[in-house]
This record gives structure tokens, C-alpha cells and sequence, in this order.
């Protein structure tokens, strides 16, 4: 499944991997080990910083000193993406 972005963040995520960081609670160790999957890491990679910077921006659910984090933002963008996929199925 893809979750499509505005700025060439785009993600591709199989359902199940998405269920399993879009549940209730705290996702923060599910959404950490899947950011190592081969298959997911190789994805965010390839992720531009500022390009990504950018799309969370729009959230609004951080402010410019937040995102400074590389890291902290590829965790926000594929939780946000498997929050997606799991809505739209």
C-alpha cells in the first residue's frame, strides 16, 4: 500500500505493517523496529530532509525547532504514513 505526500515522500508499506503501528497507545517501539525493515529503511533513505521538514511542517503538529531531527521525523513521517494506510483500508 502507498501513502502519497505532497513533497516525494512517498511510502510503501504492506497493510500489516501499517496495522502494526497505527494501533492505540504508545507506537514508538513498533514504529522503530519497522524503520529497520530492509524493505522500510531502504524507503526512508532516500527521504530529503528539508523536502520531509516540509511536509511534516504542514501537520502542524511540530513546531521549526522539532524538526530539526532527521531521525525524530522519518519516526514521525512512517507512523503518520501507517496511520494512513490503516484509515483508507
Amino acid at each position: 500500500m502507498w501513502n502519497y505526500s505532497n513533497y516525494g515522500n512517498d511510502l510503501n508499506i504492506t497493510k500489516n505493517d501499517a496495522a502494526s503501528c497505527s494501533h492505540s497507545g504508545d507506537c514508538q517501539n513498533d514504529v522503530q523496529f519497522l524503520m529497520q525493515l530492509p524493505k522500510i529503511k531502504k524507503q526512508l533513505d532516500k527521504l530529503n530532509p528539508e523536502q520531509l521538514k516540509k511536509e511534516l511542517s504542514e501537520d502542524g503538529a511540530w513546531d521549526d525547532e522539532q524538526l530539526q531531527d532527521h531521525q525524530d521525523n522519518l519516526m514521525r513521517w512512517l507512523w503518520i504514513s501507517c496511520c494512513d494506510i490503516t484509515e483508507r483500508n
